[in-house]
């Protein structure tokens, strides 16, 4: 990732067939940001499916979702940077390429491991596409237009959140569980030429590519979840599972010292002096720690215990996922009109008494009646934090530091999902397992009590945000776009 004192970027304002437009950025970023996002949660309905199909154990079934989320997480800083250093519009090419035809893989995949391995591959390419989105769409929006374009993707995201486990679910049911990836292919194919053609090429010249702090980070958090996802079934004090998390923390904390003392690291750890930065991020990766972990866990619950269908399941978690739909705007009003802090705040602790609530009542033979509170009140706090919460991470930095700030944010969010499932999972399994409604549900009880206490946590960190953040100028020397001026 390049640096602040790096040069400007240069944009091509001839692209193979005239200027790139707003509404063709907004259209091609927004469909590709709807297709990496909806694969984090369109899977989660599809488990049980899978698990009979292919196979597998509980490890296996984690991978499947981690396999995903961790590639994505680790290389997306690194994309970004890869990006600013070819052209933006050339590697959000090759990354959606890559995802299109890593999707083709995990549908025709013969076995579980072959749909791990396709899986982190679709997360390679979505580590390069996705953080790429945001640039190019700035590079075509003017200043004045930014707020509603960002707005109308965040939402275009946000649906992709609310519709995974349906889709996942009706597609499982009605068709098989391969079409949930096969759906990204046509999409795929009808996008690669569209950014060929609509989108502006730029880049940053003089970035540099930060290979030492991605090796980094990446064996070091896959050391730590490969320790999780190992613990039940080896043991906590297993040499697998020690070395892993032993191994995985010293090289995280060998990144945190490389982002402080190299001259262009990926992720500069001067970010975490500013008050603001580290308490959004730090909430941001709990909550997905609690969040990701939970509805892994509980759209199992709802097919394997409760006996409903996918599109059943799916429909009954829309209460959850879907309310951003409907108090996201909302959340946006009142994060403009009284500030980011309490909005992010209360998402929060309403997601965290969510959680406690649904522990509270699950049973072997729970009611969706009285499910449904629970899973109201804990969409209801997700839909408060997530656009308040984009506002307060981007206004923590300056504006020509946007790129790299997004890119961390989108990272630690995707590293706390792919921690959560490992988490919880561990727990689950340590407590109960699948072979009866009785010992899922021993299972699940005391992993949603870990969840709804990290989003405790993630509501005190909330706290520690300042009460206002100042709000930066979209524009830097010189007049031109933030993004088109230095990249973090």
């Amino acid at each position: 990732m390049t640096t602040a004192d790096s040069a400007p970027t240069t944009t091509d304002s001839t692209p193979p067939r005239g200027k790139a437009t707003a509404g063709w950025a907004l259209l091609i970023t927004s469909v590709a940001g709807f297709m990496a996002s909806l694969d984090n949660l369109v899977v989660t309905t599809a488990l049980p499916s899978i698990r009979k199909d292919l196979g597998g154990a509980l490890s296996d079934l984690e991978w499947t979702v981690n396999a995903y989320t961790l590639t994505f997480a680790v290389l997306l800083m690194f994309g970004a940077s890869l990006g600013d250093r070819f052209g933006r519009r050339r590697l959000f090419v090759t990354g959606l390429t890559i995802f299109t035809a890593a999707s083709a893989a995990a549908a025709m995949a013969p076995g579980i491991n072959a749909l791990i391995a396709a899986r982190a591959v679709q997360g390679v390419g979505a580590a390069i596409m996705m953080p790429l989105t945001l640039t190019l769409l700035t590079a075509a929006i003017p200043p004045e237009r930014r707020g509603a374009a960002f707005g109308i993707w965040g939402a275009v995201n946000g649906m992709a959140v609310a519709s995974g486990p349906l889709i996942g679910g009706t597609l499982t049911e009605h068709i098989s569980w391969q079409w949930i990836f096969w759906l990204n292919v046509p999409l795929g194919i009808l996008l690669i030429p569209l950014a060929r053609l609509r989108l502006a090429e730029s880049t940053a010249p003089g970035a540099r590519l930060d290979g030492r702090g991605t090796v980094l980070i990446s064996l070091g958090l896959f050391g730590i979840v490969f320790g999780l996802v190992n613990a039940t079934e080896h043991g906590w004090t297993s040499a697998r599972v020690l070395t892993g998390l032993v191994a995985g923390g010293l090289l995280v904390l060998a990144f945190v010292r490389h982002g402080m003392t190299a001259r262009q690291p990926m992720l500069p750890m001067r970010f975490f002096r500013r008050r603001a930065f580290s308490a959004i991020n730090a909430a941001t990766m709990l909550m997905f720690v609690g969040m990701f972990g939970s509805i892994f866990l509980l759209s199992q619950f709802l097919q394997t215990v409760l006996g409903y269908s996918p599109t059943e399941a799916g429909l009954r978690m829309l209460p959850w996922t879907g309310m951003p739909m409907i108090v996201a705007p909302i959340a946006g009003y009142l994060s403009d009109r009284i500030g980011g802090r309490p909005v992010v705040a209360a998402g929060l602790a309403l997601q965290a008494i969510g959680l406690a609530w649904f522990a509270v009542v699950v049973s072997p033979d729970v009611s969706y009646a009285t499910q449904l509170p629970s899973l109201i009140i804990s969409g209801t706090g997700m839909a408060l934090y997530f656009p308040a919460s984009t506002s307060l991470g981007m206004s923590s930095v300056e504006p020509h530091e946007q790129g790299i700030a997004s890119g961390a944010s989108n990272a630690l969010r995707e590293v706390g999902g792919a921690l959560g499932v490992a988490l919880l999972g561990s727990i689950f399994a340590a407590h109960g397992g699948y072979a009866t409604g009785s010992t899922f549900v021993d299972g699940l009880v005391p992993a949603l009590w870990v969840g709804a206490s990290i989003l405790a946590v993630a509501f005190l960190a909330a706290l520690a945000l300042p009460r206002r953040h100042p709000s930066h100028s979209t524009t830097v020397t010189g007049g031109a776009p933030a993004s088109l001026q230095k990249v973090g």
